[in-house]
Order: C-alpha cells, then sequence, then structure tokens
C-alpha cells in the first residue's frame, strides 16, 4: 500500500493509513483450535500443564505473522485467519474435539478481564523471566509438592519461550515486509521495527518503543488465547520513565510518542472486523503508589491519542483525585466532547478507600486500574475478574406478592406474607430485606457451583500466570494460590432508583397519604395498570431519585448499605471479597423484561433504570440536583465501581464557559462522594435522526454504560434506553 493523500494533498498520517490497511476485509476464518490441537498432539501422556503449555506455545509459533505496511507497532490478530483453507475438514473435527476435551476456563472461571504486572515483565522481559522461573525450580526442589510446583514452572516455561519465538518472527516479517514496502517512510519504520523485536525476543526493553511494543505483544498473545478484556492498566504510569529518559536523550519526540500510541490503540479495534468487539480499558491519572498526584506528560498524550484514533476501544478510564489539574480535567472533557464518551471519570477519593476495606495494602489499592467496563482491580496482584448481575426490583415485586412472579405465578422466594398482613413501612421492607437475602444466596449458589467447577491444576493458565505476582516465584498457578491475593467477584445491583422510586412510592401513597392499599397497589401491578390509569399517576407524581429529594434518596442510602451487608457475608472459593456494583451495563434493558410493573409507575418488562443513574427523564430538577442525590450513599460500601450516565449537549464542550462551569460541577460530585461520572456529548436530536438515518451516522459513537460503541451498530432497544436519558446544558 502507498501513501494516501488527504485533503488538499496533504499527506496521510501513519494512523489514517493504518487504519485504511485494517478495514481491507480480511479472508479466512480463525483457526485457533487447530492451532492449539498442534501442540496437545502426541502430548497426551503429559501431565495437563504441559500439555496446555505446548498448546500455547504451537499457537503463538504457528501462525502467519501478518504485518500491516504502516505498522509501527507489530502485533496483529489477523494471522489468525491465514492457512485454514488447506486443512482437511476432518482434521478440524478432530482438533476441535480435542480441545473441547482439555477445556478452557471461561469469565465465571477466572480467565481474562485482567491487568497483567507489565512493570515486572518490562523490567525483567523475556530472558528476565524466564530466568526468574529457573530460579523457582531450584527454589523448591525440596518442597514436599515439588512435582506439582515443577510440573508448573515448566509449563510456565515452555508458554514464555515460544513467546520469545513468536516475537523472532515478527522481527523477521517486519523485515520481509521493510523490503517490500513501497515508501521510504514505512521501509524506515518497519526496518526499526524488526530490530526493535529482535532484541525484544530474549532482552528487556529499554526505551519507549521497546516498551509499548514489549507490552502490545503480550496483549496480543492474551488475544490469540481467546482472552476478552484484558487491561493494559495504568499505561501512563508504566511507560513514562521510558518516555521521560527517550525525550531528555533525544530519542524521541513527543510527536513519534503520540504515533506509536496512536498506532497500537487502533488496533484495538481490529477485532471489529473480525466479527466482534473488545473492551480494554487503559486507566490515566490518578494518584502513585506514595499518594501523590501522577498525572503526567503522557497521561495528556494518551488521551490525545484515543480522540485521535476516533473509535469506541480503548475503554479509558481517567483517575480524578484531590488537587487533580483543571488543564488535565479540561482537556479529558474536550474529549468526551468529541462524542467518544471517554474518558469515565473514576474517582481516586472512593474507590482507593472502598478497596482498602478488602484488606489490601493502601499502596496497591493507590496502584488500582480498571477490568472491562468500570471494574476497580489490583493489576498483577489477584486473579481475572468475575461477576454478574443482580436484578434487586424482582425481589420487591416478590415481597409485595408472598414470593410470587406477577408474571407467571410461579413461586420464586419465600413466603414473606401477602400484601393484606403489612401494616407499616417496616414491615413492607423487612419481607424485601428477605426476599433480597434469599436471592443473594441463590445467586451465590449459581456463582459459587460455576466458579469452583474446575481442578486448578488441570486447568493451569501458564502463560497468563507469568504476569500476575507472584506466581513464578510460588511455583503455583494463578487460580491455584499462585496470586498475591485471592480472586474476587462483583455482584452487579440493578436497578437503584427503580428500587428507591418503588419503595418512596409505596411509602408515600399507601403508609403516608394512605391514597391506596398495598393489597390494591398489588393488583394494579398485577394488572399493569391496565385499569388503575388514576393510581399510576399518583405514583408517578411521588419523589423520585435524582432530585434531592430525601424521601426517595434515602432508599438508595438503604440499597447501597442492605447490598453490601448481604453480600459481605460470602466469599468466593479461595478466600476474596464479594464486592457490589452499582452497574449494569445493558442489562437493565433484559432485567427489566423479567420484573413486572413496580410501584414506582414503570410498566411490566420495561427497561430498569440503568447501573446508578436516575430513571430516565424523573430527574427533572437538573444536573446539580443529581449530584446532591447520587452523592448520598456511602459509596466506598462498593468496591467494584458505579456507572452514572449523564447526557449533556454539544455545546457545553466547545464553549469554554460551560465547559468550566461542567468542571466545577465533576469537582464537585467527586468531593461530595460520587465514585463514577460518564458522559455522552450528544444531541437528543441527532439520535433521532441517526435511528432514522442510520447510514449518515456510521462513525457516530455514543457512551453505552461502561463502554462505548458505534450508535447505529446497536440493538434499538438500547438505542431507545440512551435516546431517552435526560438531556442537560441547555
Amino acid at each position: 500500500m502507498t501513501i494516501q493523500r488527504g485533503e488538499e494533498g496533504r499527506s496521510m498520517s501513519c494512523l489514517e493509513n493504518l487504519k485504511a490497511e485494517m478495514r481491507e476485509a480480511p479472508e479466512g476464518i480463525p483457526f485457533a483450535d487447530y492451532l492449539k490441537f498442534r501442540g496437545y498432539e502426541g502430548r497426551y501422556d503429559e501431565p495437563v500443564p504441559i500439555a496446555r503449555a505446548y498448546a500455547a506455545a504451537s499457537l503463538f509459533l504457528n501462525h502467519e505473522k501478518h504485518i500491516y505496511e504502516n505498522d509501527r507497532i507489530a502485533g496483529s490478530i489477523r494471522g489468525l485467519l491465514s492457512g485454514r483453507s488447506a486443512i482437511p475438514e476432518e482434521l478440524l473435527k478432530q482438533a476441535a474435539r480435542v480441545c473441547a476435551s482439555y477445556g478452557a476456563n471461561g469469565f465465571l472461571t477466572n480467565a481474562d478481564h485482567f491487568a497483567p504486572d507489565y512493570a515486572a515483565f518490562l523490567a525483567d522481559g523475556v530472558g528476565g523471566t524466564l530466568e526468574k522461573i529457573r530460579r523457582s525450580l531450584k527454589a523448591h526442589e525440596h518442597d514436599a509438592d515439588f512435582q506439582k510446583k515443577q510440573v508448573f514452572l515448566r509449563a510456565a516455561e515452555i508458554a514464555m519461550r515460544a513467546f520469545g519465538g513468536m516475537i523472532r518472527q515478527y522481527a523477521a516479517a517486519s523485515a520481509e515486509k521493510a523490503r517490500q514496502a513501497a515508501g521510504e517512510k514505512q521501509k524506515a519504520n518497519l526496518f526499526k521495527t524488526a530490530a526493535v523485536c529482535e532484541k525484544l525476543a530474549a532482552g528487556k526493553p529499554e526505551s519507549f518503543h521497546e516498551a509499548l511494543q514489549l507490552i502490545w505483544f503480550v496483549h496480543t498473545a492474551f488475544l490469540y488465547e481467546g482472552r476478552y478484556a484484558m487491561a493494559l492498566g495504568r499505561l501512563d504510569q508504566i511507560l513514562y520513565l521510558f518516555y521521560q529518559k527517550d525525550i531528555e536523550n533525544g530519542a524521541l519526540t513527543r510527536e513519534e510518542a503520540l504515533e506509536l500510541i496512536e498506532c497500537t490503540l487502533v488496533k484495538i479495534g481490529e477485532r471489529r472486523y473480525f466479527g466482534g468487539d473488545d473492551v480494554v480499558n487503559i486507566a490515566i491519572g490518578g494518584v502513585s503508589r506514595e499518594g501523590e498526584g501522577a498525572v503526567n506528560e503522557l497521561s495528556y498524550l494518551i488521551l490525545e491519542a484515543v480522540k485521535n484514533c476516533n473509535i469506541p476501544g480503548p475503554n479509558l478510564s481517567a483517575r480524578v483525585y484531590d488537587g487533580i489539574p483543571d488543564e488535565f480535567l479540561d482537556e479529558c472533557l474536550k474529549v468526551i466532547g468529541t462524542g467518544l464518551g471517554y474518558p469515565a471519570l473514576m474517582n481516586d477519593e472512593v474507590n482507593i478507600p472502598a478497596l482498602a476495606r478488602h484488606g489490601y495494602a493502601l499502596e496497591d489499592c493507590r496502584d488500582y486500574c480498571m477490568v472491562g467496563c468500570i471494574e476497580n482491580f489490583i493489576p498483577g496482584k489477584q486473579p481475572p475478574w468475575s461477576d454478574g448481575r443482580f436484578n434487586v426490583p424482582k425481589y420487591i415485586e416478590l415481597a409485595l406478592n408472598n414470593g410470587r412472579c406477577m408474571l407467571t405465578g410461579a413461586r420464586l422466594g419465600p413466603e414473606t406474607g401477602e400484601a393484606e398482613a403489612f401494616t407499616t413501612m417496616d414491615e413492607f421492607l423487612g419481607a424485601v430485606r428477605e426476599q433480597i437475602r434469599f436471592g443473594a444466596s441463590e445467586y451465590m449458589m449459581l456463582f459459587r457451583n460455576q466458579n469452583d467447577r474446575y481442578n486448578p491444576f488441570m486447568f493451569t493458565q501458564p502463560f497468563l500466570s507469568c504476569f500476575c505476582a507472584d506466581c513464578v516465584g510460588r511455583g503455583l498457578d494463578i487460580n491455584d494460590g499462585g496470586a498475591v491475593y485471592p480472586s474476587a467477584h462483583g455482584a452487579g445491583c440493578m436497578g437503584i432508583a427503580t428500587a428507591a422510586d418503588s419503595l418512596a412510592a409505596v411509602e408515600e401513597t399507601v403508609f403516608n397519604k394512605k391514597l391506596v392499599s398495598l393489597p390494591v397497589l398489588r393488583d394494579a401491578l398485577l394488572a399493569d395498570f391496565e385499569g388503575y390509569g388514576e393510581l399510576r399517576n399518583e405514583l408517578l407524581k411521588a419523589p423520585k431519585y435524582g432530585n434531592n429529594l430525601d424521601a426517595a434518596d434515602k432508599y438508595a442510602v438503604w440499597y447501597v448499605r442492605f447490598t453490601n451487608e448481604v453480600f459481605s457475608k460470602y466469599s468466593t472459593r479461595d478466600g476474596g471479597a464479594i464486592y457490589t456494583a452499582m452497574a449494569s451495563n445493558t442489562s437493565n434493558i433484559p432485567a427489566g423484561r423479567e420484573v413486572a410493573a413496580t410501584p414506582d409507575g414503570r410498566r411490566a418488562r420495561e427497561p430498569l433504570s440503568d447501573a446508578a443513574s436516575p430513571m430516565r427523564g424523573r430527574d427533572k430538577d437538573g444536573p446539580t440536583a443529581v449530584v446532591r442525590s447520587v452523592t448520598k450513599p456511602d459509596y466506598t460500601l462498593v468496591a467494584c465501581g458505579t456507572v452514572l450516565n449523564q447526557k449533556y449537549e454539544p455545546s457545553v464542550f466547545v464553549n469554554a464557559e460551560k465547559r468550566a462551569k461542567l468542571r466545577a460541577l465533576v469537582k464537585t460530585y467527586f468531593k461530595k462522594g460520587g465514585q463514577e461520572l460518564q458522559i455522552n456529548a450528544v444531541s437528543r436530536s441527532m439520535l433521532f435522526d441517526a435511528m432514522e438515518n442510520p447510514e449518515r451516522y456510521r462513525d457516530l459513537v455514543v457512551r453505552v454504560s461502561g463502554f462505548s460503541a458505534y450508535y447505529v451498530t446497536l440493538d434499538q432497544s438500547v438505542q431507545r434506553d440512551i435516546l431517552e436519558r435526560t438531556e442537560h446544558g441547555g
């Protein structure tokens, strides 16, 4: 591919050319199973961890190393598409059978949603990590369980050697591509990439370019293994010393560093051309391990690179702390204002104490990042994350109907009394508590039976374990006691506004104003308000969360405190914490289909409220009232994280005065105890038009809930959910 020309004859950037190359339709179907089968084949009598290591080695070494002509950072999943057509169909079926027999960990069994210890790996490189493995083998040779540790460490060594071999293959492929390149700039860049790769095959990085390249190779290897939502972590902190040294000695310019970051991050979108997206979280800003403000030049560069890439990924998160520079927060708002919805804003003053409650070292809590959408994580020191969804409003329904589902009549909860039996709000709330406790016990049973299904030794993950302290030092797999901290699991508690508004409506209409009896309210909900229109209007008039009304907000406070109390009694299989989250992604929509009409006036099967946000359209008193409501609960009890979605007109972000007011509101929200904030900068009229004329808006990116996406690719139910969010900033 030759250099393209942009408007007015301008040479297109490396980023633009790389994006154009990536859009070329890939040919073929991924055949990772076959490559793994090549590693398993002939090793069926080996211990399973060894066989798994050889499967990973075959995967790393036996696919084509695809190089784009405009690559500045090598590593592509496109090579997994090449060569499948030459394999007999029967052999492909045999490969699938063998791989299915060995099996693999999944999300609920701690396979991905992980932030590697990139800082340690950059300090060691491939060669240094292999040396650590050799030292660990020697250190444990007299242990009673040495045979088990020996198998694990041999497996880790096989996988790491293969990873080094893969990098060397990329060096050769880059050099070959350089010889074929049409332009001198591409030729020079590719030869430089080849030299960087050749060094990294066994050595450790010394420059910014080398460090960034090694991180991307690790991430790409995880993609080859089929892992999803693998975070890059605190990239501005991990790479800063490399950047600073290169800038000071003249080996790198800011513009060169920006281009390298752009050409890395844009590849996160490569997966889209293979039939799926990825959620790759990067954290910037925040305090250091010592508690000092850590925004640096790379924080700004990563922001700029994300803006220039202009794709729904990476899932950028900006950690905000007391005293953060206004300039940095302003730049965050400018990038959000492009429509990307990035970065999500995270509050260190809440997240750090929320994590510290669970016994992690304070320095590690300060070093937190996010995996997936918003999930707080201690990088490189705990097994991969898992979570699930807990449908709280359903238990209010069950409490009103003596444990029976209003949609089907089936008994789903304990008998806590018919509606006629409750004479006070406290009595009714007691039934709600009992239903939630029962639901939590069922939720945890389902999770534990999934999470503890596999023998950790038989499902060893040798390559992944190399990036978690202290698996190599302990000689144990990441899910078998190798990690410094145990696994954690998040219960995503949904519908806080639906629950708070419903409880406030029951108290207001039944027990305070006595406008209706609880049995009549139950009957109205069973009928989905058919014939009860006047009652529904009264319920809609009741106090609503998001308007700074204590009558509703007190139930949000109760919701956060009580869900934490319920789930705190449980732990993961290895003794880790069960966090709560006020987050739902788009699950508030299918969760709503499971719930009958609710006392807040919501009709049956309609979406629940979104994450920690007020119910869309019911926060009528402006963003300041929303801030006051949402900050009343104690979010240091919510160690996973929250999602507060807000929507502002695009003019707010281009007008310096309006942007300054929004910046002040964000700082106030965080000072008062808000945990997270993500913002859409898009008008209601544009979203309407995009639904009617999707062909005009193929590049329109919106913040969904915990992630961003192209608006026109979303299901219409999700599009409507975003459209109906309250719009501020007129």
